[in-house]
């Protein structure tokens, strides 16, 4: 049966709104737990009323959108969003019990599965074919401990060549054919892959193969002296990978394996056979086992499961059984020693270090602790080997870079275990494979990745699910080296990051154009504020810089009370406007020349953007209807998918999706009653049929008044797409937002782009993802639908540990995104994470990744605020902080100690929560507006943790006596690197000048009694009384301090997609209070100071 090119709009779960979670088993993160009734969840009458049994994949039918109110609030430690609560099974379990071999490893030949063939380039099977159904296999998982031998290539050997080709297949050839690329792909700053040092404890995992049968040896730890030659990884590694293209068209390897096609017939989906892929994971019936219960009633099925739980053979069913495999002849069986505690502390040199992360800091006294330089994410105690394959945590990062082996154990440390996620983050430098096979675990369709183990050459084992998978030949030939027999050595074991360009059977359709729709508001409103002038003059500018090709296409939408579309069709001397002024039933005027081809009708284009100001200056139109031009831009986009970029000045007041206000100044500065949810549920059911034909809505709000964002961000939250908000934007009254705009705009129109995207995130057999943070939709129980990506985009998840991980030393986390690049290659993006299993409660709080666990926490308190109010979600965030600091206390703690006591790796938590309550999302007692609130809860669900940490905790620097000293070098530039100072103003010297970077914003605060000298060769003024009141540039004068405070402040705002204003203030500027604001340290009328903060912390704690 043919597949559909995209899904129906009915989808059986959302992101956002959670609804109860899908579950193998009780949440289990005991950290804040609630869940909330929002959403939409399809609930079709009479079906599924009973308990599911667990991972069995029943039939999908044809989702309807239930929109319930109904909230469970559970108390505030047990807060668990309302994000995405999907509870994803575990990788199932092998259906043979473990076998403990000592003799030889008994061997079969395992039926090569080459290339997931069965879908075709258009992802459908053959008229009348039905998916084939894969015999059951048993596989017998041999313990991390046991003898047999387990070669792997953490610890591999590598070469360093920049670029070679990787063959396609090769028959005893060992002449490299053509078709492999493995090449650097250029974009973005360049990487240090600095993440690694000696410690303890590298995982059960030996030295990569070599042709001969080397001599038996411990498996971890350095490398004999005799033995292979260890060759230090290329300048290749692991680094963020390079933004533009991940997943090609088809959007759908990740996604639901069924999905309900018009006639009500169920039919395969695109999205789980592709990404999920191949013939292992294309789903099938089978029948539900007896008595089986899920511990959570559930209204409705799992949509299907996740690819690869389905084709194990359940217990005692008729199968191979596992000590009779049988491998063929010639494979070589390695001997593996037992790992025992003396192979994981030989390697452990950094005992020093270890103290000096579990020491316990009073809090109360050791005032100076914050570091002078940007804090870096904690170093995985692995074997440097293993650890300088991993991966860069600017793109994966964990809460807990020490995994505790048990649920129990990590709810005795009351942290929360998630990942962090910055998937598509410009790269200098990404491996690209092109390859006719990408190699997957045929179980769990994990990639192979470096932190897999090699048996012999022809065997490699899973490091998610432990299936044992055969080497396909091709794969033996490695590009690198242009060797025949070393896969262990290939760039898709050597590099944690890595890109794949995808073959046809990753398609469900030949991979869409790049297409772009902007919509403008021009009612008198918008007319007033400029912003038209300044977004088409920055379009024109930037035309031949959109990311694309021969097919990128192009179109307009303007719209007030009316909607008004553009014919672009050649042979016009001018662009036509056709007017559409039924908005209660909105339809496309023409069915083409809407959309045209950018290169064709280049003259047309810019004529129109020329004249577009000035066409509406002298309206006097006041309404708004931008649900009709969202519905008629949704009609327009949904053949091709793309992107739809959308300007609004006010709030929506006529047709579909019209709102009223709902902010009353008077009750700003109050927590309660405050309007975070949406008014309407419009926005969102529109997002989510965009969604579907993978159409993302970008969204810019230039607005004085109120607008209800809170309504209007559901267009971009569950689309995939941006949210920009510019607060009282006019070209005149405010023209310093006129170049945020600009520069702004600029990036976002000329960053890389990937469209028709999905993304799944894998982790090792016992850990379990439950909560999805992030703009997107999650389709299926795991999989995200990302109609765009873009790089500047963060995501984040949560986990829990479903089953202990006894017998594993370490577990992996991987996350693969598909997308079609802008050039129309649908390619693969996939990240690959190793950390190490801990027994003990010191060994967790020794791991904790203080940033990234304030980041975690940050996003589900933006939940907890929506699903509950904005006070729990306060008391949630202090929770975290007494909970944690109370189980160290009294079961880390040997001696008890007067004071506030954390572990060094937790010192500055409580600080960084400090900073969360008094951050615009979550503050209390100020007169923030409801929008700009609701914005920088936008910005915490959707950043990448570098920009939310510094918005979150700003960074203060003392700028008035700038050196050379320490400066770093880059293109020819020289960049002092002045201390951080701790965000208190006994940190200020009136003789001095201080530069506060809080990420979106800077301050440059000149002290009373500043040297002459930074007053008149920095600012360009002859005294302090002269500095303009509203000044926000810095002149650019011929002197060493002013060129080396603007290379400062320059390379700060080059290190992030979005344009810092600097407002430069005196004592008596209108802007000192919120400078103030941000001085974290310090009391204000609303909130407490630190020191205060950290007593209120320690009466709880000491209860």
């Amino acid at each position: 049966m043919a597949q559909p090119a995209r899904p129906p709009t009915g989808y059986p779960s959302q992101n956002g709104a959670g609804q109860q979670p899908y579950s193998n088993g009780p949440v289990q993160n005991q950290l804040m737990h609630s869940s909330d009734g929002q959403g939409y969840s399809p609930s079709v009458p009479g079906l599924y009323s009973h308990q599911m049994p667990a991972k069995v994949p029943p039939h999908q039918t044809s989702g309807q959108y239930n929109y319930s109110g109904s909230q469970n609030v559970s108390q505030l430690n047990n807060y668990q969003g309302p994000g995405q609560t999907l509870n994803r099974p575990p990788v199932a379990p092998f259906s043979g019990s473990p076998v403990q071999q000592t003799g030889p490893v008994p061997q079969v030949l395992l039926p090569a599965l080459q290339n997931s063939a069965a879908i075709s380039s258009a992802g459908s099977f053959p008229p009348g074919a039905s998916p084939p159904v894969l015999s059951n296999w048993q596989y017998s998982q041999t313990p991390v401990s046991q003898p047999v031998g387990s070669q792997t290539s953490h610890l591999a050997h590598m070469t360093g060549t920049g670029s070679a080709q990787p063959p396609s297949s090769l028959s005893g050839n060992t002449n490299p054919p053509g078709n492999y690329q493995y090449a650097a792909s250029p974009g973005g700053p360049p990487l240090q892959n600095s993440y690694m040092k000696p410690g303890s404890a590298p995982p059960p995992v030996t030295q990569p193969l070599t042709p001969l049968h080397p001599p038996a040896r411990p498996p971890l730890g350095p490398p004999p002296v005799g033995g292979p030659p260890l060759i230090r990884p290329p300048t290749l590694t692991a680094g963020p990978p390079n933004t533009q293209s991940l997943l090609n068209s088809a959007a759908n390897r990740d996604g639901d394996a069924t999905s309900a096609a018009s006639d009500g017939s169920v039919v395969q989906n695109s999205y789980d056979a592709i990404e999920g892929g191949g013939l292992m994971a294309t789903p099938h019936p089978s029948p539900a086992p007896p008595n089986v219960k899920m511990n959570r009633s559930v209204g409705y099925s799992y949509p299907t499961l996740p690819p690869g739980y389905q084709n194990t053979s359940p217990p005692g069913a008729p199968g191979m059984q596992a000590s009779a495999l049988q491998y063929p002849d010639g494979s070589k069986h390695f001997h593996q020693p037992a790992l025992s505690t003396n192979h994981l502390t030989a390697s452990m040199g950094g005992l020093s270090l270890q103290q000096e992360g579990l020491r316990p800091v009073n809090l109360l006294q050791e005032r100076n602790i914050l570091p002078m330089t940007l804090l870096k994410a904690p170093v995985p105690n692995l074997h440097e080997d293993i650890q300088k394959l991993n991966c860069n945590p600017e793109l994966f990062r964990c809460t807990l870079t020490n995994i505790p082996q048990t649920q129990a154990l990590l709810n005795k440390a009351k942290l929360p275990l998630g990942l962090l996620l910055h998937p598509f983050k410009d790269l200098s430098q990404l491996p690209v494979v092109t390859s006719s096979t990408i190699v997957r675990c045929r179980s769990c369709r994990t990639y192979i990745n470096p932190f897999v183990s090699f048996l012999d050459q022809r065997r490699w084992k899973c490091n998610l699910c432990y299936r044992v998978n055969d080497v396909p030949e091709e794969f033996m030939y490695n590009p690198v080296t242009r060797v025949y027999g070393e896969p262990h050595k290939r760039p898709e074991v050597q590099n944690a990051t890595i890109e794949f360009m995808a073959p046809s059977e990753y398609m469900l359709r030949p991979p869409q154009p790049p297409v772009y729709l902007f919509v403008f508001d021009v009612s008198h409103n918008a007319i007033e504020t400029g912003y038209l002038n300044t977004v088409c003059q920055t379009l024109l500018d930037n035309l031949d810089l959109l990311p694309g090709n021969t097919r990128t296409k192009i179109g307009f939408i303007t719209f007030d009370s009316t909607i008004h579309f553009y014919s672009l069709q050649e042979g016009l001397s001018q662009p036509q406007m056709l007017i559409v002024s039924d908005i209660e039933d909105v339809f496309i005027p023409m069915p083409e020349n809407l959309l045209v081809n950018l290169n064709e009708n280049k003259e047309l284009i810019q004529d129109l953007l020329r004249t577009l100001p000035q066409m509406f200056t002298k309206s006097l139109e006041t309404q708004s209807a931008l649900g009709p031009a969202l519905q008629a831009a949704f009609k327009l986009m949904s053949p091709t998918g793309g992107r739809i970029s959308v300007f609004q000045t006010q709030l929506p007041s006529v047709g579909m999706g019209a709102l009223k206000s709902r902010e009353e100044p008077n009750q700003r500065a109050t927590a309660k009653d405050i309007h975070l949810t949406p008014s309407t549920d419009f926005y969102k059911k529109l997002a989510l049929d965009c969604s579907g034909q993978q159409v993302a809505v970008d969204l810019f709000l230039l607005s004085g008044q109120y607008s209800d964002l809170a309504s209007l961000g559901c267009i971009s939250r569950y689309s995939a797409g941006s949210v920009y908000y510019y607060q009282s934007y006019h070209h005149k009254h405010n023209p310093v937002q006129v170049e945020k705009l600009q520069k702004e705009l600029k990036r976002y129109l000329t960053r890389k782009i990937g469209f028709e995207a999905v993304m799944r995130i894998r982790c090792t057999k016992g850990l379990s993802i439950h909560t999805f943070h992030g703009n997107f939709f999650v389709r299926s129980t795991d999989l995200l639908s990302l109609p765009n990506v873009n790089p500047d985009a963060g995501y984040a998840v949560q986990m829990s540990v479903e089953e202990s991980l006894t017998d594993m030393q370490v577990v992996s986390f991987q996350s693969a995104l598909l997308y079609t690049s802008s050039k129309g290659e649908r390619r693969i993006r996939v990240h690959t994470m190793c950390l190490p299993v801990v027994t003990t409660l010191s060994e967790v709080y020794l791991g904790a990744d203080v940033q990234a666990i304030t980041g975690l926490l940050a996003n589900m308190a933006v939940d907890r605020s929506v699903s509950a109010t904005l006070s729990d979600a306060r008391d949630a965030l202090v929770n975290a902080v007494i909970d944690s600091l109370s189980a160290y206390r009294s079961s880390v703690l040997s001696i008890q100690q007067p004071g506030l006591m954390a572990p060094f790796s937790l010192r500055l938590f409580p600080l960084y929560v400090l900073a969360l309550l008094k951050q615009k999302a979550f503050q209390t007692g100020t007169n923030a507006r409801l929008d700009e609130r609701i914005f920088t809860m936008c910005q915490v669900k959707n950043q990448p943790l570098v920009y939310l940490m510094l918005m979150t905790h700003p960074s203060l620097y003392r700028v008035d006596n700038l050196t050379d000293e320490g400066a770093l070098n880059i293109n020819d530039r020289t960049i002092p690197q002045p201390p951080i100072l701790q965000l208190s103003v006994e940190k200020l010297s009136r003789d001095g000048a201080y530069l506060m970077d809080a990420g979106s914003v800077m301050f440059l605060w000149i002290g009373k009694n500043c040297g002459q000298s930074f007053i008149s060769q920095v600012l360009g003024v002859p005294n302090y009384g002269s500095i303009p009141q509203n000044m926000t540039h810095l002149p650019e004068l011929e002197t060493a301090e002013s060129i080396r405070t603007i290379a400062f402040i320059s390379w700060l705002r080059e290190q992030r997609p979005f344009f810092p204003i600097l407002y430069i203030i005196k004592d008596d500027s209108p802007l000192k209070s919120s400078f103030l604001q941000n001085m974290i340290e310090d009391r204000t009328e609303s909130a407490l100071s630190y020191y205060e903060f950290l007593l209120h912390i320690q009466q709880q704690v000491n209860k």
